[in-house]
């Protein structure tokens, strides 16, 4: 097994620069690719795919794996070649979790040399930037309204001193004024809106929240969860479930399936993937089923 890291020094601070000494002590057999910003592990994710690895390793958040998994994904036939593999070492770890990965960072690379894997569903974003047609893959969840606007007012300063927390901080800021409307179009042109629509590839929100019963990693299908108005109450629930591991329910929500839909809104709103920010909506939601390749349990 050809192996490559792609390593987040900044993940968890002093955390992640302990897992580095240790890995590299241990790891003499792979390569180790230290990011320097953001955007570039999926430069070099997809450089380790071109050098012929067969696994690529996102040492990171949730931010670290999509960037690995969008530079295998942007190379041809890179999905087919090469596999992704994840050491937890950021805030959330949300698709780690839902995978059953072990998050002490030393039993994760165990599962890692073990070299079991699984194929699950990869699905995508389509959307425009100056006029030109970008797609975003991602791993576990998307959406737009609240959460998006919520991620764009994260201090990260804050996050690596706070961890989660920093998110629900951006949240209360987030509330504040009016909520845009997000609109969920199917391909029978059932449409809803709320102020909050969350996609999800599998069920976890947030790191332990079910946000998406029923929901999986290998159906061909995307649940959509429509919330019509985000309030203190559903803040107030969802924050239980977080405290407390489990689901919420609040008035008039829609809980939706689809292997393609848009979402649109008549006013300037971004949507996030994996917990950032991508582009702005409109955007266009597809899925490839078990098209992605990845090392767990």
């Amino acid at each position: 097994m050809r192996l490559c890291v792609v390593f987040n020094p900044t993940a968890r601070g002093n955390n992640a620069k302990r897992f580095r000494r240790r890995l590299e002590a241990r790891a003499r057999d792979c390569v180790l690719m230290p990011t320097t910003g953001p955007g570039a592990a999926v430069d070099l994710a997809a450089e380790a795919v071109r050098q012929g690895f067969d696994t690529v390793v996102a040492a990171g958040g949730d931010g670290t794996v999509n960037e690995v998994l969008n530079g295998i994904a942007g190379v041809e036939h890179g999905l087919e070649r090469t596999r992704l593999g994840i050491l937890p070492l950021g805030t959330m770890n949300v698709f780690a979790r839902e995978l059953g990965l072990p998050l002490n960072p030393d039993a994760a690379w165990c599962l890692l040399r073990e070299s079991n894997e699984t194929a699950i569903d990869l699905p995508w974003a389509e959307f425009e930037v100056e006029g030109r047609t970008t797609r975003r893959c991602f791993a576990q969840l998307a959406g737009a309204g609240l959460d998006s606007r919520a991620i764009g007012l994260v201090d990260w300063t804050w996050k690596t001193r706070i961890g989660s927390l920093a998110y629900g901080i951006a949240g209360l800021r987030a509330m504040r004024g009016p909520q845009p409307l997000v609109t969920v179009t199917l391909p029978d042109g059932t449409t809803s809106s709320g102020e909050l629509v969350l996609v999800g590839n599998g069920t976890l929100y947030g790191g332990c929240v079910t946000m998406f019963p029923g929901a999986s990693l290998r159906d061909g299908q995307l649940a959509i969860r429509v919330l019509p108005r985000i309030g203190v109450v559903t803040m107030a629930r969802f924050a239980l479930s977080w405290l407390f591991r489990g689901g919420f329910a609040v008035p008039g929500e829609r809980h939706l399936r689809a292997d393609r839909f848009t979402l649109t809104s008549g006013e300037a709103v971004p949507f996030q993937v994996d917990g950032d920010n991508a582009g702005p909506l409109p955007a266009r939601f597809s899925v490839r089923p078990r098209a992605l390749r990845v090392v767990a349990p």
